[in-house]
């Protein structure tokens, strides 16, 4: 139980922060700390970013923060990529469903340290 909120806090504060869903936290949360099987954190994991994203984005947009339109526009086309992905996901494998997204986030933190970092060429 202890994990779970240590989960859900962090998970919520990272996606408050920097505008993640908090998947990034609450996937590998749940696979290593409260022992979910990869199927079920993804799954769990996006029930739990509704009310996150809610919270979120009200938030957000009381400090102006929020395009709606193009929120809107992103959510709509995502409603498909979300069910593709997820029928994708039932075919797979545990262990490549974890791989899959230990690339992502490999690929994710290269790609925000390429661009953190001075250029050499400057």
């Amino acid at each position: 139980m202890i994990e779970a909120i240590g989960i859900g806090l962090i998970g919520g504060m990272i996606a408050g922060l920097l505008g993640l869903g908090g998947g990034i936290v609450f996937v590998p949360g749940m696979v290593l700390l409260l022992h979910i099987s990869q199927h079920q954190a993804e799954g769990t994991s996006l029930l739990a970013i509704v009310p996150v994203s809610l919270v979120g984005a009200y938030s957000h947009w009381r400090h102006g923060d929020v395009r709606l339109r193009e929120g809107l526009l992103l959510g709509l086309l995502a409603l498909g990529g979300t069910a593709a992905g997820v029928a994708v996901a039932n075919v797979l494998s545990a262990k490549a469903l974890k791989d899959a997204f230990a690339v992502l986030i490999l690929f994710i933190a290269y790609r925000l340290l390429r661009e953190a970092l001075p250029s050499r060429s400057r």
